[in-house]
């Protein structure tokens, strides 16, 4: 934990070290306060007079009006300081997951990382506060509260140092049984999170089907797990509390009654009724501090699992990298498969793609259709260098496409994937991410080749539109054609467009083609789709099975030679005949 700290400080380095040294002159005003005390009463027992009890009050009023400022200003610097660790943490966790390649983030889950934004974050943030104030306080007040005890009731005070042998051992099997059955409970938080984001994001099938019961049972158990291994390590670590103050209660209780009879016994001479007094206040203070100690070793046990699994982020390192020199400028639009096989871990049983070679010339339509499995998806996603080839190379504009800078790449390669997603934001800003700097007239046009403008326009608030989040108030084929705009703002060299297509007509998949045909002949097109129709105008059309290439050729070509194109379009055929009957 101490690591991620000193990683993420940053700029609140200054709070963070003003913080102990004020709390250190709180705790030192408040231990002064009992010993001045202890004297004002033995003075005027002794019949000091009332200038001297005033000056004694107005060194104590001073002593408390300074511990509640440097206290006070302590909890500001210590907020500060904790509350920019937090944005620091999740500043870095969420740039570094920016810069993922699709193999780092297949490592976690999405509600894991969710779960590391927000509680495992909190749960730092809250324990830093703690370290930087009460991890400080606590220790030198009781330092301090112990050697003012020593100095006013002298051997009396050594029997505090008997109680510290059990507390330490009482600590240690504590946190030794609590840490793992953490570590499990943040586990299952992943799971009850993605448990929730499932739910929600299904939720519309959920009330399709009238599942609400079976989904709420489902995240009652979930929840009840939580609840339940919390609730173990709780109990476990509610011993500290009562642990602690039976060590300090049967120190007082010594105290109290050896300390009365000193007192009596020797008529104040070894020991007076003012430093009887102050004796009792300090043993207070050096309870309190065990006290908040104990909140401490709760908090840092909580919040040590959470940063080792926030350090899983931060320490995770991109497999995708610019190389040394990189290229900044892509060519053209070809596209070379050198023997190129793929798998997606290296402890993968087989080959996602297996030797894989093919030549794309620039401005060619590819189409690629194959069975679910096949492997299309595989195969588009290392052209813009969403993962590495494992073997082989993929070259596009006649460079690796290792050698490229991977901006200037993906900016040339748009890929249009199979599961669209619009952003929360007007349809103006969700086209712009194509490109920030388009006009409204280009907006206009890269709409009207994807055959969006139409339906635009119906809107009442045309272009500025509001899409909800994940664009749930438009249909599956409008989402697509506003994707498909948002690819062209690129002006690439190469679009893919991933079975982007699925959710409109006919007609309009063919007026799309066409307009695309017309308007970026330059622009190389490969496009993924389950129907014929959709490919078969293509210039070459490649057939996947089994991550290996089956065939290739025109629509003609394919008809005659190559029997799983065949099954395809007559199994489509067939359906249409019967859906015309």
């Amino acid at each position: 934990m101490f690591r991620l700290l000193q990683m993420n400080l940053g700029e609140f380095k200054k709070p963070s070290l003003q913080t102990p040294l004020l709390v250190s002159l709180e705790v030192a005003m408040e231990c002064v306060i009992p010993f001045l005390i202890a004297r004002l009463v033995n003075l005027i027992k002794d019949g000091c007079g009332l200038q001297t009890i005033a000056a004694y009050g107005v060194a104590l009023v001073l002593m408390a009006a300074l511990s509640l400022l440097f206290g006070a200003w302590a909890g500001s610097t210590a907020a500060t300081a904790s509350s920019g660790v937090a944005y620091n943490l999740r500043k870095n966790m969420f740039h570094g997951i920016q810069g993922y390649s699709f193999e780092n983030i297949d490592k976690f889950s999405t509600s894991s990382l969710v779960t590391r934004l927000t509680t495992d974050v909190t749960n730092v943030q809250n324990a830093y506060m703690m370290v930087i104030r009460a991890a400080i306080r606590a220790p030198l007040m009781l330092v301090f509260a112990f050697v003012m005890a020593v100095i006013m009731g002298g051997r009396m005070a050594v029997i505090f140092l008997f109680t510290l042998p059990v507390l330490g051992l009482g600590l240690s099997l504590v946190i030794r049984k609590t840490m793992p059955m953490f570590r499990r409970v943040f586990k299952k938080y992943d799971a009850l999170n993605s448990s929730i984001q499932e739910n929600i994001k299904g939720i519309r099938v959920v009330k399709s089907f009238v599942r609400e019961d079976y989904e709420q049972e489902k995240f009652g158990r979930a929840a009840e797990d939580v609840c339940r291994d919390f609730t173990q390590a709780e109990r476990i670590l509610a011993v500290n509390n009562p642990l602690m103050q039976f060590c300090v209660y049967v120190g007082m209780v010594f105290v109290l009654s050896f300390g009365s009879y000193v007192v009596i016994s020797t008529t104040g001479s070894d020991l007076d009724v003012g430093q009887m007094s102050s004796l009792l206040t300090y043993s207070f203070m050096m309870l309190s501090s065990l006290m908040i100690l104990s909140m401490v070793f709760v908090m840092i046990t909580m919040a040590e699992e959470s940063a080792k699994r926030i350090l899983e982020v931060l320490d995770e390192r991109s497999t995708l990298s610019n190389p040394e020199n990189p290229v900044y400028e892509v060519a053209d639009g070809s596209i070379r498969f050198d023997h190129v096989s793929f798998k997606y871990s290296q402890n993968a049983q087989r080959m996602a793609l297996a030797d894989i070679d093919l030549d794309i010339r620039s401005g060619e339509t590819i189409g690629l259709i194959g069975g679910t499995g096949s492997a299309k998806s595989t195969l588009i996603q290392l052209i813009s260098r969403l993962y590495d080839a494992t073997e082989g190379s993929v070259q596009v504009g006649g460079v690796d496409v290792r050698k490229y800078d991977l901006d200037t790449l993906r900016n040339q390669v748009a890929v249009v994937l199979q599961k669209n997603v619009l952003f929360s934001g007007t349809i103006k800003e969700n086209l712009r991410w194509g490109n920030p700097d388009a006009t409204d007239e280009e907006l206009v046009e890269a709409c009207r080749l994807a055959q969006a403008d139409e339906f635009i326009s119906s809107f009442p608030k045309g272009y500025d539109t509001y899409i909800e989040q994940g664009g749930a108030n438009v249909s599956g084929g409008q989402k697509q054609r506003l994707c498909i705009a948002r690819a062209l703002l690129k002006k690439p060299k190469v679009l893919i467009l991933d079975d982007s297509t699925s959710a409109v007509d006919m007609k309009t998949d063919a007026y799309l083609r066409n307009a695309m045909a017309r308007f970026i002949p330059e622009t190389t097109k490969i496009i993924i789709a389950q129907r014929i129709a959709s490919v078969q105008d293509a210039d070459r059309i490649i057939v996947m099975d089994g991550g290996a290439i089956n065939g290739m050729g025109t629509h003609a070509e394919l008809m005659a030679g190559n029997d799983i194109y065949r099954e395809i379009y007559e199994s489509q055929n067939k359906a249409g005949e019967n859906d015309e009957e």
